[in-house]
C-alpha cells in the first residue's frame, strides 16, 4: 500500500504525462523547422553591366553582366539573373486569378492602379497576406526551379499611391512573407523602389534594391545608404540617365530603358548607360 507521500508524487506524474501527450497530440500537425533547408543566397555584383528585360527577354547587350527577366522567361545563360514577379498588384487582365484577394473599395469595386491597369491585392489582414504570399511564392519556387540567383517583387510600393486603404506596416509584412520563402529557395530579394522603407531593409529580410528613376526623383543617396553599392538603377529618361550617371556612375548599375521596356525589334526600344 502506497504512502501518501506516494500517492502525490504518483499523480504528479500522470498529470504531467497526460498534459505532455494533449501538447504532443496538439502540435502533430505543426511542421518542425528544418534549419538545412535554406541555401545561401549570393548577391548581384555591384556597379555591373545591367538590362532590364522585363517586358521581353532577348541577347543581352556587350558587357552586361546582371538581367531582370519575367518569372514566366528563362534566365539569361553565363549571367547573373534576377526574376521580376508582380507581387502586389494583378497583371492585366489577371483578376480571375486572384478571387477575394483583390482590393475593393468601400462601395465593393476592385481597385485598380490607373497608370498601368492592374488590380490591386489585399494585404490588409494575415489570412489574404498568407494567400497572397503562396501564390507568389509559386512563381519563386518557379524562379529557383529555373536558375535565377535572386527575385524581384514589383509593387512593395503600393500602399504609397493607395494611403487611405493601405498602409506601409501592411506592406512590410507581406513582404517579410516573401523575403522567407525566397531565402528558402536561396534567392537573393531585392526591394523594389520604396526609398521611405530603404532603412528598414534589414528588418524585412530585403539584400539589395531595384530602384526606377532614383535620378529623376534624386532619390539614389537614400538607397546607397541603406543598402551601399548594391544598388540597381533604371532611368527612363536621358535627364534622369545624366544625373544618375554623374553622381553614382563609379558605383552603381544603371542603364536608361524605354518606359515599355521593349524588346530590341521594337522602334520604341532604348537602351543605353552611362
Amino acid at each position: 500500500m502506497m504512502s501518501r507521500a506516494q500517492v502525490a508524487a504518483a499523480a504528479v506524474a500522470l498529470a504531467v504525462s497526460a498534459t505532455t501527450a494533449v501538447l504532443i497530440t496538439a502540435n502533430a500537425d505543426q511542421p518542425t523547422p528544418n534549419t538545412d533547408v535554406r541555401v545561401e543566397s549570393t548577391l548581384p555584383p555591384a556597379h555591373a553591366g545591367f538590362d532590364y528585360q522585363i517586358g521581353g527577354a532577348y541577347d543581352p547587350p556587350a558587357g552586361v553582366e546582371v538581367v531582370s527577366r519575367d518569372h514566366g522567361a528563362d534566365p539569361a545563360p553565363g549571367l547573373y539573373n534576377i526574376c521580376y514577379v508582380n507581387a502586389f498588384q494583378a497583371q492585366p487582365g489577371a483578376e480571375d486569378e486572384w478571387g477575394d484577394l483583390l482590393l475593393r473599395d468601400d462601395a465593393g469595386e476592385i481597385v485598380y492602379d490607373d497608370d498601368w491597369g492592374e488590380a490591386i491585392l489585399d494585404i490588409r489582414t494575415a489570412e489574404r497576406r498568407q494567400g497572397i504570399a503562396a501564390k507568389v511564392g509559386e512563381w519563386i519556387d518557379e524562379c529557383a526551379d529555373k536558375g535565377f540567383h535572386a527575385v524581384e517583387p514589383d509593387n512593395y510600393d503600393t500602399f504609397t499611391r493607395f494611403p487611405e486603404l493601405l498602409t506601409a506596416d501592411q506592406a512590410q509584412a507581406m513582404i517579410r512573407l516573401l523575403a522567407t520563402h525566397a531565402h528558402d529557395r536561396g534567392l537573393a530579394i531585392g526591394q523594389k523602389n520604396t526609398a521611405e522603407l530603404a532603412d528598414a531593409r534589414e528588418r524585412n529580410g530585403l539584400d539589395f534594391a531595384v530602384v526606377e528613376e532614383c535620378g529623376h526623383y534624386e532619390e539614389c543617396g537614400d538607397f546607397t545608404a541603406a543598402f551601399g553599392d548594391h544598388v540597381i538603377v533604371i532611368e527612363y529618361t536621358d535627364e534622369g540617365l545624366t544625373t544618375a550617371c554623374d553622381g553614382w556612375g563609379d558605383r552603381l548599375s544603371i542603364v536608361r530603358r524605354d518606359v515599355d521596356v521593349s524588346t530590341p525589334d521594337d522602334e520604341g526600344y532604348v537602351y543605353r548607360t552611362c
